[in-house]
């Protein structure tokens, strides 16, 4: 150990004997120390107990997931944390067990009186204590994670009954928190690497900085280790298992390690979609869950939706065997693969589920079954279920789920980008006539030739272009009467360097962005389309601000953008 680690070996040693945690020691045992650096920068004093818990017989008590504990906080709105101090500091030893915790240091051999960290053992003893304190509390306002409580209301007068009722179990158990890592009264509470609020549930900006910061893998186990942090949060990514294929491929055995475009391609595309992680509203019991389902040649993709609002996104790449599947066996995995990940939301209760392959609408009528249909008949006996067919097109986000690489993301950027962003702006409704679609070039980004391009226009229904120059109009008059605007063109005249310019239609810009004045209803009508619209899929607020800040500039941009996804309840 450094002198440093030392002089506060010492002084932590001390505080144990005093509190009557430790005592000397003349045990046969002995593990070796080592410091562990806490948040708030100061050392823990941890003992390395691996060749103990290699010989310790496990306790299978459960711990709870933690999909399923935040699935009961349904409808709340107001939160308290509440963490205790050295909470496993707060259970004794058996005393027939005290030998086997003996560590040794520089300033002597000690042993544990009371639980420490670091013994297997540990997260399981003190899962059952505080189930035990809180057992007719669980479900209904009080979330407990070994030390980490959490306690949700629907109203302030309700979270100040159920604050009281949490505050006297621990005085009665004797269980202690430390206040300055309490936090009461919030609308919005991070816990457990995840943002809890009335809006539903979102990522932790502070736990996905780790991965959006992480350099590139050298090796199979960094590559293990990004895909673990990254999977945590694998529920809030759409197609997460198909965006990380590259990287898994290098996981398998007799694969070279080869890091290539693809690869980094991968590796970036999933820290971007971490950063952009939309909101995922919590499921409220009693209402009807719709679930979609998709299959492809890449993977399996589910989408669970409750009132039209995303609940969580699933999916999985194709295991081997599966690849020789025919595409209603297929389609059918699709459907299992979905029950198994949404079976605590579906299981006892009528339930939809839709599907792009129609003949799974007559699986349960079906006469002739082969032996893997059949079992997994058996499997879909244990739910009341009603398949229905949804045509592809219709069911976008879970084939999207099923099929998204970096070649099919490629194939949905059109031959104008900028031209379609600009009549988007200008509220443009583009069509083409059949008489024209066959003079037209072709827009593929694959090789199918120009004229199939033509004939495929040419069948479609499509209508004349028409011209509706609301918003257009509206930025240019609303710049007009704006004091500040006047200023900007006045600068334009005797500072030639400003950013500021007009286009060749009178509007004013910043830079290549139109320039958006301080009139909150059109704020709300670029905000609404950017967030709202068949096109934007309720991004989150990142994500949003970098798209809109490519088209449009006004001051606190960022922050309006940041308030107004945070109100929407999708």
């Amino acid at each position: 150990m450094a002198p440093a680690e030392l002089k506060e070996l010492k002084v932590q040693i001390e505080e144990l004997l005093a509190k009557g945690f430790i005592r000397p020691s003349a045990s046969p045992w002995g593990a070796p120390v080592l410091f562990v650096r806490k948040k708030d920068g100061t050392l823990r004093l941890c003992v390395d107990y691996r060749e103990l818990n290699k010989v310790t017989v496990k306790n299978r008590y459960p711990l709870p997931r933690i999909d399923d504990l935040f699935d009961q906080m349904q409808g709340s709105s107001v939160y308290s944390k509440i963490d205790l101090r050295t909470g496993y500091h707060q259970l004794r030893i058996q005393p027939s067990d005290v030998e086997k915790t003996a560590f040794r240091t520089r300033y002597g051999h000690y042993e544990y009186l009371v639980m420490p960290f670091g013994l297997t053992n540990a997260p399981a003893a003190f899962m059952d204590l505080m189930n035990r304190v809180f057992r007719e509390y669980l479900d209904s306002f009080v979330v407990v994670f070994i030390d980490d409580i959490l306690v949700y209301s629907r109203s302030f007068d309700e979270h100040a009954e159920h604050l009281r009722i949490v505050l006297s179990q621990l005085r009665e158990h004797q269980l202690f928190a430390k206040f300055s890592k309490c936090e009461f009264w919030l609308e919005k509470v991070a816990f457990l690497g995840h943002v809890i609020s009335s809006a539903g549930l979102a990522v932790d900006p502070s736990k996905v900085q780790a991965v959006t910061e992480w350099s590139q893998p050298r090796t199979i186990t960094e590559i293990r280790s990004f895909l673990g942090l990254a999977g945590y949060y694998r529920r809030f990514v759409s197609g997460f298992s198909s965006l990380a294929r590259p990287l898994t491929q290098l996981l398998h055995k007799d694969v070279p390690f080869v890091w290539g475009s693809e690869q980094e391609a991968s590796f970036q595309e999933l820290k971007k979609r971490l950063v952009s992680a939309p909101i995922l509203v919590m499921p409220v019991q009693g209402k009807d869950f719709d679930l979609y389902t998709d299959a492809s040649r890449l993977g399996l993709g589910c989408v669970l939706m409750q009132d039209g609002h995303v609940i969580a996104y699933g999916s999985r790449q194709l295991r081997p065997h599966e690849e020789n599947y025919p595409t209603h066996d297929l389609e059918l995995a699709a459907v299992i693969f979905a029950l198994k990940l949404s079976r605590h939301y579906l299981y006892g209760v009528k339930r939809r589920i839709y599907t792009d392959h129609q003949s799974l609408k007559y699986l349960f009528s079906q006469k002739e079954l082969n032996l893997r249909q059949r079992r997994w008949l058996e499997l879909m006996k244990d739910y009341d279920l009603d398949i229905q067919y949804y045509a592809g097109k219709a069911n976008l986000v879970a084939d999207a789920l099923s099929r998204k690489t970096r070649a099919n993301m490629a194939s949905l950027v059109t031959c104008e980008p900028k031209l379609l962003e600009e009549m988007r702006l200008m509220s443009l409704t583009v069509g083409v006539t059949a008489e024209v679609a066959a003079s037209l070039p072709s827009c593929s980004t694959n090789s199918t030739s120009a004229s199939t391009s033509s004939s495929l226009l040419a069948t479609i229904v499509l209508a004349a272009i028409e011209v509706h120059p609301d918003l257009h109009d509206r930025v240019v008059v609303a710049q007009h009467a704006d004091p500040k605007f006047q200023k900007f063109r006045e600068d334009m005249e005797t500072k030639p360097e400003t950013p500021f310019r007009l286009d060749e239609i009178g509007m004013l810009r910043f830079g290549d962005r139109v320039c958006v004045p301080d009139d909150p209803e059109l704020k709300r009508l670029i905000l609404s389309e950017a967030h709202e619209s068949g096109y934007s899929i309720h991004p989150g607020e990142v994500k949003m601000y970098k798209d809109q800040k490519r088209s449009f500039w006004w001051r606190g941009m960022k922050r309006e953008v940041a308030k107004y996804v945070e109100k929407c309840q999708v």
